[in-house]
Order: C-alpha cells, then sequence, then structure tokens
C-alpha cells in the first residue's frame, strides 16, 4: 500500500477552495459552506491578562473558537455568494448543540470528541 502526502500546491489551493460540510441534527441534515483560512487570515484577538481567572480564559478562548468558525463560513460566503445559509448574523441563533456540531465538522474533531465521552 503506497502512502498518499500532500503537495504544496494542494494545501495552499485549500485555503482558496470553497467546502462543502454537512452535518445531521435530530434526524435532519444541515449543509454548510466554509474555506481554510492561512495565517493572515486568522482572526486577532487582544491578549489575555496574565491575571486572567480560569472562567475569563476559557470565554477568551471560546471566542477564539467561535471567530475562527466564523471567519471560515464567512469567507466562503464571499467566495460563493450562491452558497450562503449560514452567516455570522444568523450564527448566533442556531441552537448551541448544532453550532458544535457544525464546529466539529469543520475542525474534524467529531471522532476525537467522541473518543472522550465513551466509557471504556
Amino acid at each position: 500500500m503506497t502512502e498518499e502526502t500532500w503537495t504544496i500546491e494542494e494545501l495552499v489551493a485549500l485555503t482558496e477552495n470553497v467546502q462543502n460540510g454537512k452535518v445531521e441534527y435530530r434526524g435532519k441534515s444541515f449543509a454548510f459552506q466554509f474555506c481554510e483560512l492561512s495565517e493572515k487570515e486568522e482572526p486577532k484577538l487582544k491578549a489575555l491578562s496574565d491575571n486572567a481567572t480560569e472562567d475569563e480564559r476559557n470565554e477568551w478562548y471560546a471566542q477564539i473558537g467561535t471567530d475562527r468558525i466564523l471567519s471560515m463560513i464567512e469567507k466562503a460566503n464571499v467566495k460563493n455568494p450562491e452558497g450562503i445559509n449560514l452567516n455570522k448574523e444568523n450564527w448566533g441563533d442556531l441552537p448551541v448543540t448544532l453550532r458544535f456540531a457544525i464546529t466539529s465538522e469543520i475542525l474534524q474533531l467529531r471522532e476525537d470528541v467522541a473518543g472522550n465521552f465513551t466509557s471504556g
């Protein structure tokens, strides 16, 4: 069996190509689009204080995650306006569990997260 290897061109193309995702939610599927970000496109937040409480740290990390996902969705929306069904304006109105499923799908954490919650 030969191992497939990414080329630099393929990896760079990921930041330019609109990708489609789909999650199952309460017996129905929900489709969305997103684009990978290059480092210069990553959202910027002001630095977290060294004296921040654990709650403040958790909120800061959650905000980074949300900003990153929304940037990926908005980038795709600019590149493919016909495919828009999810945006900054309606993101906050979605059920939190659906937003978590979308985030997990985009970041491909589904298997890792499921593995952390199985008994064994």
